[in-house]
């Protein structure tokens, strides 16, 4: 009698899992498939997982303290995010390829926060304290696989949308003509498009020659590569771009036909560089080339704690404390008063115009062609008649 644990083990299939390198005691866990399923773990999660004696501290409560950060940074980068979306899709005079450049980047960070939120509750939605916090239950169902494939789409996305930010930055500053309509069709065929063929080359392989579990370990390098190799190319362009930039800021500031003294000068482009950070994603370098097994606490901590806080950096400075969005929003809001002053206002003086519908609107539109009869009628009685 053959009893299979899962689709892809068999009787006498050894299974093991690697432990995160905060565990002290054991490296790894492993399990049997027998004929009456499973195996109990050896070493058991709790011995394995804790510390040694004498320190009543649990590892993996670092990592729930990292999960807490995250899960703050994605929501108050999704909020925030969508609340820029509204106010740039509403006002029609901010409609430029500037600012659609800057939607699409704001829908692409919306979508990574989305599919984090997702990931954690397909992978972690039985997790406890004794499992090490990872995720230690081979699932092999399409739906969490089809998760994991739209998890590293949005990641992709994110950081190629990225890119496309400090490549029209860049050719802005070096090109004298730019058709930036033209331009902005190749944007989008490469913000979106390109993670879209990285995903399926990613998801076709692993299909073929890595079937395990939900694939959410990245044990083969060849394979992860895919991924991995677009990220960090994106990665070092963009921070080859970003230093092109602040030598062309530094020329311009520097230009005798910018008003200013030495000291104002390096504040301006201080200001600009602090601007350009978090949207050129500049802090992924800092472990970028670095060894994944290298000072993986402070990586977590950096990329995902701090890095789920990126989105609503970037909407802040790009949307709400954007010149031109709040000039904007405060001509709606005066029109908005004003209207609503003349509506009151008509209500209580001509009740029966009020009730015709006759709106602030109107009321304006009849108040200055009013005011040019009266103005044209004293001008025809001043001229003489000749």
């Amino acid at each position: 009698m053959e009893f299979t644990c899962s689709p892809c083990a068999c009787v006498g299939f050894l299974q093991v899992l690697q432990l995160p390198p905060t565990v002290q005691k054991h490296a790894e866990v492993s399990r049997n498939c027998t004929e009456f399923g499973w195996s109990e773990p050896f070493p058991h999660y709790i011995d394995a997982c804790l510390y040694e004696e004498g320190n009543s501290s649990h590892p993996d409560m670092y990592y729930v303290s990292v999960k807490a950060l995250y899960t703050v940074g994605y929501s108050t980068s999704l909020v925030s995010l969508t609340t820029a979306m509204v106010i740039l899709c509403r006002f029609r005079k901010l409609h430029c390829t500037r600012n659609f450049i800057h939607m699409n980047l704001f829908v692409s960070f919306i979508l990574r926060a989305i599919s984090v939120f997702i990931k954690d509750g397909v992978l972690y939605a039985k997790e406890d304290s004794e499992h090490c916090f990872i995720h230690t239950v081979s699932n092999t169902s399409v739906a969490c696989r089809a998760v994991m494939i739209f998890f590293h789409y949005c990641v992709l996305s994110n950081y190629f949308w990225l890119f496309i930010e400090g490549l029209y930055l860049f050719t802005l500053l070096v090109e004298t003509f730019f058709p930036e309509k033209r331009y902005f069709y190749w944007y989008i065929i490469i913000g979106w498009g390109t993670p879209t063929v990285c995903v399926t080359i990613w998801a076709v392989l692993r299909l073929h020659f890595d079937d395990i579990g939900c694939w959410d370990m990245n044990d083969n390098a060849a394979i992860w590569w895919v991924i991995k190799g677009p990220v960090l190319a994106s990665i070092m362009i963009n921070f080859v771009l970003f230093i092109g930039i602040i030598i062309i800021l530094v020329q311009k500031l520097q230009s005798p036909d910018i008003g200013g003294n030495e000291s104002s000068i390096y504040l301006r482009l201080a200001r600009s560089t602090l601007l350009l950070i978090p949207l050129f994603g500049i802090h992924y370098t800092v472990f970028a080339f670095s060894p994944e097994n290298v000072s993986k606490r402070e990586r977590l901590v950096f990329e995902l704690g701090l890095g789920s806080f990126q989105g609503f950096v970037v909407a802040v400075l790009y949307c709400f404390l954007n010149g031109e969005v709040q000039s904007e929003i405060k001509r709606k809001w005066r029109s908005w008063t004003v209207n609503r002053y003349f509506a009151v206002d008509l209500k209580h003086r001509h009740p029966s115009l009020a009730s015709s519908g006759v709106n602030g609107g109107t009321q304006l539109s009849i108040l200055s062609k009013s005011s040019s009869q009266i103005r044209m009628s004293s001008l025809q009685a001043e001229t003489p008649a000749t």
